[in-house]
């Protein structure tokens, strides 16, 4: 969506343009038995293509490839963390742009174009700022109940004020 599409085929034999792949989601309904055969063979080729059991170095997700790994242990146990922390990021990122792309149609899209949502019953209250607008994570106003709404306000309000002042009690001293 960003960059563009390359020009030309992805595949000449089935007749199949870059530029008729759509983005996000809907892309995999494109692709043809043989790739799904062909993803689905590299996978088990990853998988059985070294011993991987226990004691062994791929089993501890060494697979000798050192470009980006160190020989010193500590400095190898630091890169590895950040691989840890940097790979759970991402897939909470591509989570939540499948969702994203499932509910607006584009992992870019705008949450404004998703009208379905009992949400948005809520979206024109006191509190709801840009770019996410109505913000429940935890989904406690997916009914559309107005009194539980305003009864959770009141008491997101009341513990907001306290927290505050929790905090200037915890910094004053």
């Amino acid at each position: 969506e960003i960059t563009g599409k390359f020009p030309g085929y992805l595949s000449p034999s089935a007749g199949l343009k870059f530029a008729d792949v759509p983005n996000g989601l809907a892309a995999i309904s494109k692709v043809p038995a043989a790739g799904w055969a062909q993803i689905l063979a590299y996978m088990a080729f990853c998988e059985v293509s070294q011993e991987q059991t226990p004691g062994s170095a791929a089993y501890a997700g060494d697979f000798g490839f050192k470009v980006l790994t160190a020989s010193d242990p500590a400095e190898k146990t630091k890169k590895l963390n950040a691989e840890i922390a940097n790979g759970r990021l991402a897939m909470m990122a591509i989570i939540g742009m499948f969702f994203q792309d499932g509910l607006t149609g584009s992992a870019w899209g705008d949450w404004a174009n998703y009208t379905a949502s009992p949400l948005r019953a809520f979206e024109n209250e006191l509190g709801v700022q840009a770019p996410v607008g109505f913000w429940d994570p935890a989904g406690f106003t997916a009914d559309g109940s107005v009194e539980d709404f305003k009864r959770r306000r009141a008491t997101e309000i009341k513990h907001g004020r306290i927290s505050m002042l929790a905090t200037m009690g915890y910094i004053t001293p």
